[in-house]
């Protein structure tokens, strides 16, 4: 069994949003938005239905590219599962400007900006349930995020997004926040890479939007090698989280059931992995039956009970999330879908549609534009492996992938029935339907209940 405790700061996701942000507070408090500290409180709104705010914000519509560590990795690495917004209107843009009776402006590729065009804090926790717990949980709780090399503005970025939207302070100084290599070293550190800065800034604010009270790991491995970032994770548990994220991802090989007691098979850590971002198709560490597999959906306001509507996130045949059967990992006991025989991904999702896509403050080398908006299963992840934190420490001898399985079909967890990511000859493989598949599992969570044991 696991037990609950209070709170901790969180994990920061450098996701740069480029464009113009038009809501002042008092129009991002009526929006349900992330209240930016520094929004003029002089902007008005606009008098408009829930219906139509969602309507509008339908139109969202952008433009994107991979990250810089998103290149397909060669056998034996792994790429980072990040998408950055280039141009186009985010549904963070479309629905402020419903708000201001105004039509959306348009991100221009590269463009800097003062301030988000994607959503922030309180949406995600409006979206998920969360606004009470991760107002009142998480201390005590560190989230460790895993990518490859250097990102020399992580602290300075991740204090840059937390300021904005009026999170309290994640510093070396206070004990919040930790950078390592993966040695444990905070002195000696990877060399730098900006592509994957810019996936540590999203991973980085994902767990700060998440679990604001949450302490931050960041775990730096020398390289995107599978060997070096299991070694990364190894030291992130041997440092004392108990929430693992990993946002990278390649092929499946054979050596993929050794990877998995020699890096993941962590008793009593949540560890969380992105199912990838090339739609239908299975990746690793996302096989592992260690880990929990998060696939990613488009989320949207709605005029609906909950405000908020996700379908199965999938942009073309070969952008979406990933789901798919393993063909080397075993299956888990708690999975029992029959059109599979061994590991079946994805088991839960969140997030990751680039045009619902999240906000992310990254400064460091040619995509370290400032405020950008990321999507990619690489936002899913860490919001996953905060809400596991949220939900408290998990009991010593348990693999927390189980826990949404003992929730399957209830309301903690919102049912996703719409979308596929690709064709498949078993549909549930790709398609989305009333319970579990696998682009999205058994559902997003609602509330914090289904991520405990």
């Amino acid at each position: 069994m696991r037990t609950t405790t209070p709170n901790t700061p969180h994990i920061r996701g450098r996701w740069r949003q480029i464009g113009t942000a038009f809501a002042a507070t008092a129009a991002l408090a009526v929006a349900g938005l992330g209240t930016a500290a520094h929004a003029s409180a002089a902007t008005a709104t606009h008098k408009v239905s829930t219906k139509a705010i969602a309507a509008e914000v339908a139109k969202a519509h952008v433009q994107y590219e991979k990250a810089g560590c998103g290149a397909t990795p060669k056998k034996g690495f792994a790429a980072c599962n990040a998408l950055r917004v280039t141009g186009g209107t985010t549904a963070f843009m479309e629905k402020q400007a419903a708000l201001k009776g105004v039509a959306a402006k348009t991100i221009k590729p590269n463009a800097a900006s003062d301030s988000p065009t994607g959503y922030g804090p309180s949406d995600i926790q409006s979206a998920y349930g969360l606004t009470d717990a991760a107002s009142s949980n998480g201390s005590g709780e560190t989230v460790a995020i895993v990518d490859a090399y250097d990102d020399p503005n992580a602290e300075a970025d991740l204090a840059t997004y937390r300021s904005y939207y009026g999170l309290s302070d994640c510093t070396t100084d206070n004990g919040c926040f930790t950078k390592v290599s993966q040695t444990g070293s905070t002195t000696s550190l990877p060399s730098a890479d900006s592509g994957w800065a810019g996936e540590e800034s999203l991973d980085l604010d994902m767990v700060s939007a998440t679990c604001p009270n949450c302490n931050i790991l960041l775990v730096e491995a020398k390289s995107a090698s599978d060997a070096n970032l299991g070694t990364a994770v190894n030291e992130a548990v041997k440092l004392g989280a108990k929430f693992v994220s990993n946002s990278y991802g390649g092929s499946e090989s054979s050596s993929d059931t050794t990877y998995d007691s020699s890096y993941y098979k962590h008793p009593g850590v949540a560890i969380t992995a992105s199912a990838g971002d090339s739609a239908y198709g299975a990746e690793y560490p996302a096989a592992s039956r260690y880990v929990t597999a998060v696939g990613g959906t488009k989320l949207s306001t709605s005029s609906n009970s909950r405000g908020w509507t996700e379908s199965v996130w999938k942009t073309s045949s070969t952008e979406g999330t990933g789901s798919g059967c393993s063909s080397y990992d075993a299956k888990p006991s708690w999975q029992t879908d029959t059109g599979c025989s061994k590991r079946m991904i994805s088991d839960v999702s969140a997030v990751a549609d680039p045009a619902t896509g999240v906000s992310v403050y990254d400064s460091y080398g040619s995509d370290g534009t400032g405020w950008n908006t990321y999507g990619g299963t690489s936002a899913s992840s860490p919001l996953i492996a905060s809400v596991y934190a949220l939900a408290g420490t998990p009991g010593s001898s348990d693999y927390p992938a189980e826990y949404p399985y003992a929730a399957a079909g209830t309301s903690a967890l919102n049912d996703v029935t719409s979308g596929n990511n690709g064709s498949c000859s078993t549909a549930y493989f790709c398609t989305a339907k009333t319970g579990y598949d696998g682009p999205t599992g058994w559902g997003t969570p609602e509330g914090t209940s289904a991520f405990t044991g």
